[in-house]
């Protein structure tokens, strides 16, 4: 009992360290991932569940020529994030308001503070947004999509996808940032991919080795503690 236990503890352990570690790295080392280590980690996270088994995700690894080809089509297509179209989806509420409102500012000055940007230098802001659509420099870029026939049940199942990414990467000493942002450039992304109409951009995802010597690396997010969110009832 005492050798089960220890084992248990110590299994939970390294669990909780890939959670744990998992953040959204923002400057990203050019030093490649080799394609067997991307096959591991997207075979592993397809052990995700999903509604009946549906398996709703389809993703799309990029690499050097067509990640190039991505981020200029973003890029040079002058439209500017704030003026972006969400018409696949919404991501965020039309208005924010509390707690998340407090939250987001939160995590935008901390971030634009870790790379000594002011609250009234919007050109340093829109630029540091724009490193979004060069995957942060990660040398891999992925884009993620589902059938626009598929429900909310199926996006709940990608998220815990997109999770198992996450913390499948951090297990091989990787990192990663989930990207929303490209959702709104999908008529961008798709004679790139050849991604047919009936599928949604949902959002792309940096893979890679972390840049430690960048400021934009050291901010950390915090979490509300759970007597703000959970409920014990018996």
């Amino acid at each position: 009992m005492l050798e089960n236990n220890s084992r248990i503890a110590k299994d939970a352990a390294i669990v909780d360290e890939a959670i744990l570690s998992r953040r959204s790295v923002r400057a990203f080392l050019s030093d490649m991932v080799d394609e067997d280590t991307i096959r591991a980690i997207l075979a592993v996270a397809a052990r995700a569940p999903s509604g009946t088994n549906m398996q709703p995700w389809r993703v799309y690894v990029t690499k050097g020529e067509i990640k190039q080809q991505i981020s200029d089509a973003i890029l040079n297509s002058g439209i500017r994030a704030e003026k972006a179209d969400w018409d696949e989806y919404r991501y965020y509420p039309t208005q924010f308001f509390e707690p998340y409102l407090t939250r987001r500012r939160a995590n935008g000055f901390g971030l634009y503070g870790a790379l000594g940007i002011g609250r009234r230098e919007v050109d340093k802001m829109r630029a540091q947004h724009d490193r979004n659509f060069v995957f942060f420099d990660a040398p891999v870029g992925m884009i993620f999509t589902i059938d626009r026939r598929l429900n909310q049940g199926s996006w709940i199942d990608y998220g815990m996808f997109l999770q198992n990414i996450m913390v499948a990467a951090r297990g091989r000493g990787l990192h990663t940032c989930p990207q929303a942002a490209f959702a709104p450039y999908h008529r961008q992304i798709r004679p790139v991919l050849n991604i047919p109409d009936e599928e949604i951009v949902v959002c792309g995802m940096a893979l890679g080795y972390e840049d430690t010597s960048k400021p934009e690396n050291e901010f950390r997010t915090d979490r509300a503690p759970l007597e703000d969110w959970v409920t014990f009832s018996e």
